[in-house]
């Protein structure tokens, strides 16, 4: 049996969600998701460096959902999503919890574990050195990005990506990032 992705939103919708959504990501989409966390951030009084903090890595995240997002498989239900995607935003006493989740061609998976073992299993040195290397050392794809998108992320939080590659079919998986950001942050 393949991997239900409406099974595991609902799986993801716990009492601390403070925002959800499944469906087409568009520059619309972004903009009512951060205009929607940003107002969430203040209304709970964090502190500012935490907001910042929450909505770049938002920024970050959402990034990737639009311009590294592989088709919808043929058989999947929602067949009118260019880019599908899906993004929940927990809060609770430790912090923010963001997940994203979206479509990848099996044949990328090996490159992104890649790219994600190396992240985590630097220092928060290692990353910030990895950070400045890239940014002046990569080309710019033509997704847009030369790379910088994860590795920002962790030096931004301090924390391991949290990654699981969930079978869909034999030539899809479903990618699941999930991101933590702590209330007290030593960065």
């Amino acid at each position: 049996m393949s991997f239900n992705v409406e099974n595991y939103f609902k799986e993801l919708q716990t009492d601390d969600v403070i925002f959800s959504y499944k469906g087409d990501i568009s520059s619309d989409v972004i903009n009512v998701i951060l205009d929607s966390i940003e107002k969430k951030t203040v209304e709970a009084n964090d502190p500012s460096k935490i907001r910042k903090k929450v909505y770049n890595v938002l920024v970050e995240s959402l990034q990737n959902l639009y311009h590294h997002v592989d088709v919808v498989p043929d058989d999947f239900e929602d067949q009118d999503s260019r880019r599908f995607g899906l993004m929940v935003v927990n809060r609770n006493p430790e912090g923010y919890r963001i997940t994203a989740g979206n479509f990848i061609t099996k044949d990328k998976i090996s490159k992104l574990e890649k790219k994600l073992t190396k992240i985590n299993g630097s220092s928060l040195e290692e990353i910030k050195e990895l950070y400045k290397f890239i940014l002046h050392h990569q080309k710019i794809s033509d997704k847009g990005g030369g790379g910088l998108g994860l590795v920002d992320i962790a030096r931004k939080t301090g924390n391991k990506l949290g990654y699981t590659f969930y079978d869909y079919n034999d030539k899809y998986s479903f990618f699941v990032l999930t991101i933590k950001i702590s209330a007290i942050s030593s960065n």
